[in-house]
């Protein structure tokens, strides 16, 4: 319906004319009019603006509602690295456990920003690593279960932080690392063992082979897994690092029994760990020499399969690295197969492995030397020709070095009691010994009150061993003057022995002043010293024997005082 003629027509309507300009004798002179038409224009172009500017202020509302979620990822962002950061310093730990960290990290392994979960995975790891009270908090805050999980569900980078973890928590007890077992973890560790990233497969094994490490039967639940046979093939792949951690986690598999080295060797470990004993990365030879030993020191039937794989002569070159850890890995080797039989020493000495373990002992300090010198004394134990071995190849100096260089009474007692397997033989064994002025010293560490109660024991029992047999005589008489009579029975027994059958051994123990010693020496009647000290008295006239008696000189004197001369 048109507007009546009396109405004019909407200025802002689009289908209306441009209003007519106003003249002069029109609204321009009239104030009232132009102060309509401004706040009438005033007013459509305010309503006019909000129509147009209505799309920019919501999308910059939208902005600022997107840079509150901003602000809040970079704060959870910042607070992770950071978190993750003063974790690596400990003197921060005490610290951030106040503080309550470990809560505040928990929800962060379920946030939507898979920077921040593999961040605060990485946080978690690093704080349990440092003690086992914030293992336990992460076991108690049923963080395990999370992530669980997230080891089949999330990428790489997290199962790499996750795994972190549980190996961190399972370190250090068997208790946190059982907790590990009973929220499921190792089928999920072991699947990671097939993951095509070797990252992944390294922190799946060490985290493995920190829950075998403990005992047998946590060892039996990563086997019961299925862990064995993959582990083997790791150990095939082509990183080193990867290479380490799996034959890391064998030796840990293999050391508890018998029965889970068995399974290990049932599964071709040996021949592929044998053949890395000649790798030029010396972490990778520690972990492999590791692993043979604590598959061969279990049972002949293991040690002669380890042999089989031809691991000698090659496992000599080991000898002479610079790596201290695989030379005393080595060693351990050595020793695990030759404590077993005869048949597997004399091999190894057939091998050159004595002198060079020897030449090991000489250029080496504190324990790496401890297997070489246990290995001399088991191979010395089986058999003269064996200890005689060990003297041909000039063992017996070093191990008599061992009693008086090093500082540990855990590495003199083993050199004691391999100086008692090697002298224990023979009078020729026992003379090869005694003649390296070893017995005093032996002597001397049995005396000291300072001696641990493992040395003192392991020294007189290689005196012992070493005098029941020994005819040398000049080596023995020192003990007359200091031996305690527990001692001294053993070497008056053996001059009792010698005196009676050497008549130049009798007469240089008179010249020598220990025929007098012996008459100075109170033993309790009916004693066994006593009876040694009556059969060495048998072995001379009885006057002499007399005469070195304490206080016949006095009695002489008397006889002097009362004698009378005979009248001319």
């Amino acid at each position: 319906m048109p507007l009546p003629a009396c109405l004019p027509a909407d200025p802002w309507s689009p289908s209306a004319p441009p209003p007519p300009r106003p003249s002069s004798g029109g609204r321009a002179g009239n104030p009232a009019a132009l102060e309509m038409v401004a706040r009438e224009r005033g007013y459509t172009e305010r309503s006019l603006g909000t129509r147009r500017g209505g799309g920019e202020r919501g999308a910059m509302s939208r902005r600022q509602v997107l840079q509150v979620f901003e602000m809040y990822q970079n704060a959870r962002t910042q607070f992770v690295q950071t978190v993750a950061e003063q974790a690596t310093r400990p003197q921060n730990i005490e610290t951030l456990q106040n503080a309550g960290v470990m809560s505040l990290l928990r929800p962060l392994l379920l946030d939507v920003v898979p920077t921040i979960q593999q961040t605060a995975a990485l946080a978690l790891g690093r704080l349990a690593n440092y003690n086992d009270d914030l293992a336990g908090a992460v076991v108690k805050g049923d963080i395990l279960p999370q992530l669980v999980y997230s080891l089949a569900e999330q990428n790489c980078v997290y199962k790499k932080a996750a795994a972190f973890v549980l190996r961190a928590v399972g370190k250090h007890s068997p208790q946190l690392a059982q907790a590990i077992v009973d929220c499921g973890a190792l089928d999920s560790l072991v699947t990671c063992l097939e993951d095509f990233d070797p990252g992944v497969k390294e922190a799946a094994a060490w985290a493995l082979a920190y829950i075998a490490r403990h005992n047998a039967e946590l060892s039996q639940a990563v086997v019961d897994a299925g862990a064995v046979p993959l582990l083997v093939l790791c150990i095939q792949e082509p990183e080193i690092a990867l290479k380490r951690i799996a034959a890391s986690a064998l030796s840990d598999i293999s050391k508890h029994s018998p029965e889970l080295a068995q399974m290990v060797v049932d599964m071709g470990a040996i021949a592929h760990l044998a053949q890395m004993i000649l790798n030029p990365d010396e972490k990778l030879k520690q972990q492999v020499l590791s692993a043979l030993s604590h598959i061969a020191k279990h049972s002949v039937d293991l040690a002669e399969m380890v042999v089989e794989a031809e691991i000698f002569p090659v496992v000599l070159t080991c000898l002479k690295e610079k790596d201290e850890y695989v030379k005393k890995n080595a060693c351990t080797l050595i020793r695990e197969i030759a404590k077993h039989t005869p048949e597997l020493s004399q091999l190894i000495v057939n091998a050159g492995a004595v002198a060079a373990v020897i030449d090991c002992i000489g250029s080496c300090r504190g324990n790496v030397r401890l297997p070489g010198i246990m290995m001399l004394g088991y191979v010395a134990a089986h058999s003269e020709n064996l200890a005689m071995a060990v003297i041909i190849s000039k063992g017996v100096p070093p191990l008599s070095a061992c009693l008086s260089e090093d500082l540990e009474d855990h590495i003199k007692a083993a050199a004691a009691w391999a100086l008692g397997q090697v002298g224990r033989h023979t009078p020729e064994h026992a003379r090869a010994v005694a003649i390296t002025n070893v017995l005093p010293v032996l002597l001397a560490l049995y005396m000291s009150t300072e001696s641990s109660e493992d040395l003192q024991m392991k020294s007189k029992k290689a005196i012992k061993n070493i005098i029941q047999k020994c005819t040398y005589l000049p080596a023995l008489e020192p003990f007359l003057y200091d031996a305690p009579p527990n001692i001294l029975k053993y070497v008056a027994g053996q001059f009792s022995k010698v005196l009676r059958h050497d008549s130049k051994a009798r007469r240089l123990f008179v010249t020598s002043g220990g025929l007098k010693k012996i008459q100075e020496i109170k033993a309790e009647p009916g004693s066994l010293l006593q009876e040694y000290i009556n059969s060495i008295n048998n072995c001379y006239p009885e006057e002499v024997v007399r005469y070195y008696t304490p206080g016949y000189s006095e009695t002489l004197l008397q006889r002097v005082d009362s004698y009378q001369p005979l009248a001319n």
